[in-house]
């Protein structure tokens, strides 16, 4: 059963009264999104080949701890979302940065494969199923006309972190080496993602007498007492599994997660293969991630409009595109363009995802129901990355790993497609939602 308030609770009393308080839930989220970067596959792309010559370890050895992470997280996330939920993220977002904090700290002193599937998997574990997670469903509880720009902001974070974090990270690994960068990472997680999360995350406006997206006070019945605002869809975990459209939004993002989160940790190391240096090769990193950045403005006013089935679907075919490229691309300009295709189709596949179920199902049951087909998503996910290191291991090449992304692309096209939105006719994508 929710969790009802007994009162209304007063707002953190250093946040001006005059400004709708969900953009400070959206603001920390940014700031908290950038310290968790080292858990996300561009990010651990620039560490695997350094770690693979200092220890002599395969990059299927290496990405284990990855793999291990993406799955701890999604399965975790079956667990945690209803409790986001009900109690909202603020305590598990804290607990996560010192969880984070005290993983990578680990990893700076492995010596051992196990010990970094262990140390890195946990960080991993915590980012994926408390940050990721914690900061989707506090934003999606704050808005809902406004919840394409609001998500764009902090998926911003994500991607606009995991470009700048290899360029500031890099001087590090060149003077001291890859343990001392994680230990600095270890450090900028404690201070950004558990600080911001007990000063401003908070569970929902209707617990603060306010309505999303700042329109006007909330009346005594509205959500925390259990009901929604005018025309707000509300499906439970129970209602929403039966429907065919949950499944193939399921499919859908996990073949984009599998696909995706291979080429973000092997893209790096394919172009060191290639003969790109070392400081280059983090350069195409940046500018993919740089891109998607700076492309999610655009994206979140879109999903304003159009519905977010027609997003997903674009971000799939840039993705596709973007595959075509990297297959040829044997040179610095080739690489760049792979990267500006491929940061296109992750800006919106960063945004449309993050609010794809509060979109379809409504707000109040998001994290029960995401929480679900996590684990599903993940099962799939880890394949993707584990799959093309071991191609990688076996031919020397990435080639069919690549080839073999570009098809789950295309077959993620072909499940959004199917994924009808629900309770009204099939949303054309030239319509708004």
């Amino acid at each position: 059963m929710e969790r009802r308030p007994s009162r209304i609770r007063p707002l953190p009393r250093l946040w001006p009264p005059r400004f709708y308080y969900g953009w400070a839930i959206v603001w920390a989220s940014f700031f908290i999104s950038v310290a968790q970067v080292p858990m996300y596959g561009p990010v651990f792309s620039v560490f695997v080949k350094p770690i693979a010559d200092d220890l002599g370890w395969s990059r299927s050895t290496i990405t284990i701890a990855f793999t291990a992470g993406s799955l701890g997280g999604a399965l975790l996330a079956a667990g945690v979302g209803p409790m986001l939920d009900r109690y909202g993220a603020r305590g598990v977002m804290a607990a996560t940065g010192v969880i984070v904090a005290a993983a990578l700290l680990g990893v700076a002193a492995m010596s051992e494969p196990w010990h970094f599937w262990l140390a890195y998997g946990a960080a991993r574990t915590a980012a994926v199923a408390g940050v990721s997670l914690g900061t989707t469903v506090a934003i999606a509880n704050w808005f809902i006309r406004m919840r394409g720009r609001a998500i764009a902001i902090r998926a911003a974070g994500q991607r606009g972190g995991q470009a700048v974090v290899p360029l500031l990270i890099l001087p590090l690994l060149l003077t001291f080496g890859w343990r001392e960068a994680f230990a600095a990472l270890a450090v900028s997680a404690l201070i950004f993602v558990t600080i911001p999360s007990l000063l401003t995350i908070r569970r929902r406006p209707e617990d603060y007498g306010l309505r999303p997206d700042g329109d006007g006070r909330a009346s005594a019945g509205e959500a925390s007492g259990g009901v929604g605002t005018a025309g707000e869809p509300s499906w439970t975990l129970g209602e929403a599994r039966r429907t065919r459209t949950l499944w193939a939004l399921t499919a859908g993002m996990s073949c984009g997660i599998a696909a995706q989160i291979a080429i973000n940790v092997h893209a790096a190391p394919h172009f060191q293969d290639k003969g790109i240096s070392e400081s280059l090769a983090v350069t195409i990193v940046s500018v993919f991630t740089g891109v998607a950045a700076l492309s999610m403005a655009g994206w979140g006013a879109l999903l304003e409009r159009v519905h977010v089935r027609c997003a997903s679907m674009a971000a799939m075919a840039l993705f596709a595109a973007a595959m075509g490229v990297l297959l040829i691309a044997d040179t610095y300009p080739l690489a760049v363009v792979f990267a500006v295709l491929f940061g296109l189709g992750t800006g919106g596949w960063t945004v449309a995802q993050m609010i794809m179920i509060p979109n379809y199902f409504g707000r109040f049951h998001a994290g029960a129901i995401k929480g679900f087909i996590s684990p599903i998503e993940g099962v799939v996910g880890i394949s993707g990355p584990l799959i093309a290191a071991a191609v990688f291991d076996a031919t020397g090449r990435y080639d069919w790993a690549f080839a073999g992304a570009a098809g789950l692309f295309a077959a993620g096209f072909a499940a959004f497609y199917a994924a009808k939105p629900l309770g009204a006719p099939p949303a054309s994508c030239g319509m708004a939602a």
